[in-house]
């Protein structure tokens, strides 16, 4: 990405299901979803939101290897979008005792994300 117009965050939470993928569409939704962009085609090539960069950045605490990055990607209506990886975020207690995993609590992850727009 040559210029980075602007940057969006969020936060989304998986509370039982131990679901990294959820999380972090739920992180990229509270990043987009009170946002408008109004104008930006103005400052992208040639006017155009097909030209726009996306880069989808999520700190994730667990389970890197199980995130579904088209699940991801396609929360980004325009542009071409990549997703970056880092570690971060928060594994912690729901403070739900599950028997049947002996003595492991059922964890909640919590992904954070940076959704930058540029070209």
């Amino acid at each position: 990405m040559q210029q980075i117009l602007f940057i969006q965050t969020g936060t989304g939470i998986d509370v039982h299901g131990q679901d990294v993928t959820k999380a972090s569409v739920r992180a990229v939704q509270d990043a987009i979803h009170y946002n408008s962009m109004p104008g930006i085609e103005k400052n992208l090539p040639d006017q155009r939101l097909e030209n726009m960069k996306v880069n989808v950045k999520l700190a994730l605490p667990l389970d890197h290897d199980q995130l579904d990055v088209e699940m991801v990607k396609d929360m980004i209506p325009y542009g071409t979008v990549t997703v970056e990886i880092v570690s971060g975020g928060m594994a912690t207690t729901s403070g739900i005792f599950l028997e049947d995993k002996a003595d492991k609590n059922d964890l909640m992850y919590i992904v954070n994300a940076a959704v930058e727009v540029g070209y």
